[in-house]
C-alpha cells in the first residue's frame, strides 16, 4: 500500500492514452524511467451527470462500514484513498486467485499533472466518454500497475500479443425470487437481452453474436465460437494489443462496427509479430483460456449472486432500514410470501447476501487480460504457463490477469434493480422485433471465414 513518489507537471508528457472504462482512465508510460517502464497509470474519473450512480465506490457510507467492516484492511484503505487496490488484494484475489490479480502500487499525483494529462489525452478519448466523465482533478494519488498488454521484463526482440476480454455474466440465474413475468431470465442470457435494449436506444449499430455461455462452457469448441463472435462485433468486450499498442477493438469501448481494413491490418500485425494466421491465433487463445481454468474461478465468483437482484434488493432495504419500495407493488401472493421471509432475515444474513451480490457484480463486469509471447529457442524452464500449437510447431508462453476489479457502491442496488427490470421488460415486450433483428444481422464478407 506504500506510496511511490509524486508525478508532477513535467511528467505529464510521458503518459499517453491507453483506454478507459466507466470509473477509470488508463494511461501508458512512454518515457525512459526504469521504474515506470512497462507500467500503466489508473486515474479516477468523475461523472459529469451527478444524478447518475457512481460507477465505483471511493468512500464508505455508514452502511458500507457495516458491509465491509469485518475486513480491517478495506476500512483502513478508505482513509488512505486506496480502496480499489485494497479491494482487489483483500477481496477479489481470494476468489479469483492471487496469481491472477495485480493490486498495483499507489503513486502521488499533483493537480498540475492531472490538469495537463487531461488536456493531452482529450483528443484520444471517445466523444461519448468525454461527454460522460472527466479526470478527477482533486485526486492526490493514482494506481501504478504492470501493463498486462506486455510481458514484464519483455526481452528485446521478443514480441507480445495480448487480448482483453470483458466476458460478462456466464450463467443463467435460477433464483426462486425471480417473478413469473421475468422468467425469461432463466432461459436467455442477460447479455443478449441487454444487447437488444442497447440497439433500440442507438448505443450500438448491431447486436453482438457473442454468447457468454459459450465462453464459460469449459468446452474448447464453444470457446472457439465465442472468440470468433468477438471478431465480428468486438464492442467493448474484446481488444487485441500488439507490443502494447491497440490493433483491434475500441479505445474506450463501443467498437461495434468492424471496419474490414482495420481487421485486415490487425491480422497482418498478428501474423508479423507471431507468425500466426487467424485460425491459429483463435486456436492459441482458446487453448490458453481452456487450459488456464481462470474462467472457472470467475464463474464461481459470479455465482455468489444466488438470489438474483430480484431477491437481493429486499436485503438491501433491510440493511438501510427503509420500507421496501418493491414489495408494495407485488400482487403475486406466493412471491410476496417469499419476499416477506427475506425481510425477516437477521442483519448478518442480509449483509452476507448483499456482499456476495456486490462481489459477483464486480466479477460480472471485470476484464481478463491474456498475454502471449513465443518461447525463446532452447528455453525449457519458465515461470509462465505455455501452449504448444501443433499447427505451427511452436510453444507460446502466456499469463492471465483480471483487471477492473472495483468495489461496487451499495447505493447502486436500486439502479441494478431498475436496469434489470428495464432490460427484461423490453425483451419480453419486443420478442417479435428481436427475432427479426436476428435475421438482419449481416456478417462482414471479410469475416465469413471466421464461421467456417
Amino acid at each position: 500500500m506504500e506510496m511511490e513518489g509524486v508525478l508532477q507537471a513535467g511528467d505529464a508528457e510521458d503518459w499517453v492514452y491507453k483506454g478507459e472504462g466507466a470509473a477509470n482512465l488508463i494511461l501508458s508510460y512512454t518515457g525512459s524511467s526504469p521504474s515506470m517502464l512497462g507500467k500503466v497509470l489508473r486515474i479516477k474519473k468523475i461523472l459529469r451527470d451527478k444524478s447518475q450512480p457512481a460507477p465505483s465506490c471511493m468512500v464508505f457510507s455508514s452502511y458500507e462500514q457495516l458491509l465491509w467492516g469485518h475486513i480491517p484492511e478495506l476500512v483502513g484503505s478508505v482513509k488512505q484513498d486506496c480502496l480499489a487496490q485494497a479491494y482487489a488484494v483483500h477481496v477479489m484475489s481470494k476468489h479469483l486467485g492471487a496469481n491472477h490479480v495485480d493490486g498495483g502500487v499507489r503513486v502521488g499525483v499533483s493537480g498540475d499533472f492531472l490538469e495537463l494529462v487531461g488536456k493531452n489525452v482529450l483528443n484520444s478519448r471517445p466523444a461519448w466518454r468525454v461527454n460522460a466523465s472527466s479526470i478527477d482533478k482533486t485526486a492526490d494519488a493514482a494506481l501504478l500497475m504492470a501493463d498486462h498488454s506486455l510481458f514484464s521484463g519483455n526481452p528485446r526482440g521478443s514480441d507480445c500479443i495480448a487480448v482483453e476480454i470483458k466476458a460478462k455474466c456466464g450463467f443463467l440465474p435460477s433464483s426462486e425470487y425471480i417473478s413469473k413475468e421475468n422468467s425469461i431470465k432463466k432461459q436467455v442470457t442477460r447479455y443478449k437481452m441487454h444487447q437488444h435494449l442497447k440497439f433500440h436506444q442507438g448505443e450500438i449499430s448491431k447486436t453482438s453474436e457473442y454468447d457468454p455461455l459459450d465462453l464459460f462452457s469449459g468446452s474448447k469448441e464453444r470457446i472457439c465460437i465465442a472468440i470468433k463472435s468477438f471478431f465480428l462485433t468486438p464492442q467493448n468486450n474484446f481488444r487485441i494489443f500488439v507490443n502494447g499498442s491497440l490493433v483491434f477493438g475500441g479505445m474506450g469501448g463501443g467498437a461495434d462496427n468492424v471496419n474490414p481494413a482495420e481487421t485486415d491490418k490487425c491480422l497482418e500485425d498478428l501474423s508479423k509479430v507471431s507468425g500466426l494466421e487467424l485460425p491459429d491465433f483463435i486456436e492459441l487463445l482458446s487453448e490458453a483460456i481452456f487450459r488456464s481454468g481462470v474462467l472457472g474461478n470467475l464463474l464461481i465468483t459470479q455465482k455468489l449472486d444466488d438470489h438474483d437482484i430480484e431477491g437481493a434488493i429486499h436485503l438491501y432495504y433491510n440493511i438501510i432500514s427503509q420500507p421496501c419500495s418493491i414489495c408494495k407493488n407485488i400482487t403475486d401472493a406466493e412471491l410476496l410470501r417469499k419476499y416477506t421471509l427475506l425481510h425477516s432475515l437477521p442483519l448478518d444474513k442480509s449483509l452476507k447476501i448483499v456482499r456476495d451480490f456486490l462481489v459477483s457484480a464486480t466479477a460480472k463486469d471485470c476484464s481478463l487480460m491474456i498475454s502471449f509471447r513465443p518461447r525463446q529457442g532452447g528455453t525449457t524452464d519458465s515461470e509462465y504457463d505455455s501452449v504448444f500449437l501443433d499447427s505451427v510447431k511452436r510453444t507460446y508462453e502466456y499469463k492471465a490477469y483480471f483487471v477492473d476489479l472495483d468495489v461496487k457502491p451499495l447505493d447502486k442496488m436500486e439502479h441494478y434493480f431498475k436496469l434489470d427490470q428495464k432490460i427484461v421488460n423490453f425483451y419480453t415486450r419486443n420478442e417479435e422485433l428481436v427475432s427479426s433483428l436476428k435475421g438482419s444481422n449481416t456478417k462482414d464478407a471479410s469475416l465469413i471465414q471466421l464461421q467456417q
